[in-house]
């Protein structure tokens, strides 16, 4: 049972693209939500999102060929594996291609291509339909297309497990490497749900944030809180065997240690009101990791700024830790990055490795009035300068997925 470390991180949110834009506004508590540009909200009462404004694929080096056979979730997903293989430094030089993997989740796909090639179906017909119409908006594509890019020919599948996707993405990496299946894998998600279609119904299920101020727009744990903001992105990480990164001289940004996942067999989107699930997740990665709750620093919490997943993650932390769960610090990044759905647990898991390697750790954005309920320590002050040894990454999806990923301080 090999050690797993992360060697290169890669993002694009709607801080801009890399992960340094994204670390700074998260660190800051600075959110990047705007007004929707992508559509005319019209009758949508929503008018804020976390979008990637002013997209062009050809700025950021896909050529305008292969832009077209590619949905704008696989363009993030490329652009950010672009990142991270530069970041890792030859991560893959000497490594059988066989044993490289690429595991990229997203939880929903192609939308912007299935709501164009739709309009184009009732307005001109099938034969206007591209051929390129199956191959771009199907979920696993961004995997495909990395894998394409770089010749990586080991395991390469999609999780599909809504917002817990990517964070399963990174999980089956870790214990691919660990267990010697793999020596080195690019893990993560993207999203690009930004779209008039898939925000009516997200908003009709009572999941978006409304009104018209956008610094209380997406505010996890906060006694106002009424929902997330909407946002699209990718983030990918490269995972390998830790022998492989000292030879080489690898940037370590931190070690995977463990990896817990269950479900709630309760309900389609609501969580379990007693956070077992949840908890059994936490309990699992700590398992994994070797930790007692004692240990856990930091919880990266999925924290959506919804109103029963706030209360019931605050619940499963608490079940999870027993009495450490009143001295740990938790905070959520959504106050900043928006919700990325499928790709929320890659760039949360980024986000945890980066609070770790510089030794600050993210206030939870937009929090100002308590909530009784919700009673931990979220990190209302802004960026705490802490050197934490060990951290918790949690995403939760509808279906009643749990995921924890464990993380540790590279030594």
């Amino acid at each position: 049972m090999r050690r797993v470390v992360i060697t290169g991180m890669g993002a694009v949110t709607s801080s801009g693209v890399g992960v340094s834009p994204l670390w700074e506004n998260v660190r800051e508590g600075r959110h990047a939500f705007s007004e929707i540009k992508a559509f005319e909200p019209g009758e949508l009462p929503v008018r804020y999102a976390a979008e990637i404004g002013d997209w062009d694929p050809v700025l950021h080096g896909i050529g305008k060929k292969d832009a077209r056979r590619m949905a704008r979730f696989t363009q993030f997903a490329v652009t950010a594996a672009r990142e991270a293989v530069r970041d890792a430094g030859g991560f893959s030089e000497g490594l059988d291609p066989f044993k490289v993997g690429v595991i990229v989740a997203s939880g929903i796909g192609g939308f912007h291509t299935i709501e164009e090639e739709h309009v184009k179906y009732l307005e001109k017909g099938p034969g206007r339909v591209s051929v390129f119409f199956i191959p771009a908006m199907i979920s696993n594509m961004a995997g495909g297309q990395i894998a394409i890019e770089y010749g990586f020919k080991g395991d390469n599948f999609c999780p599909v497990s809504a917002c817990a996707s990517s964070a399963h993405a990174v999980g089956e990496a870790f214990r691919k490497i660990k267990f010697g299946y793999l020596d080195a894998c690019l893990a993560g998600g993207a999203e690009a749900s930004v779209t008039e279609f898939a925000m009516a119904g997200f908003n009709n299920m009572g999941a978006l944030a409304t009104g018209d101020d956008p610094a209380r727009f997406s505010i996890p744990f906060d006694k106002e809180r009424s929902g997330f903001a909407m946002a699209e992105g990718a983030g990918i990480l490269v995972l390998e065997e830790l022998g492989s990164a000292r030879r080489r001289g690898a940037k370590i940004y931190a070690e995977v240690t463990g990896y817990g996942s269950t479900d709630d067999g309760y309900h389609i989107t609501g969580p379990d009101p007693e956070g077992k699930g949840g908890a059994r997740a936490m309990e699992f990665a700590m398992e994994e990791a070797g930790v007692s709750p004692g240990q856990v620093d930091y919880i990266n919490a999925h924290g959506t700024a919804t109103e029963q997943n706030d209360l019931v993650e605050t619940l499963a932390i608490k079940k999870a830790l027993g009495d450490a769960a009143f001295t740990v610090a938790v905070s959520s990044t959504k106050g900043v990055t928006g919700h990325l759905l499928g790709a929320a647990g890659a760039v949360e898991a980024i986000i945890t490795a980066k609070a770790l390697h510089e030794g600050i750790l993210p206030p939870t954005a937009g929090y100002r009035i308590p909530d009784p309920a919700c009673d931990l320590d979220y990190i209302p002050e802004g960026p705490r300068k802490m050197s934490a040894g060990c951290a918790l990454s949690n995403s939760l999806g509808f279906g009643g997925h749990n995921v924890t990923i464990a993380l540790a301080r590279a030594l």
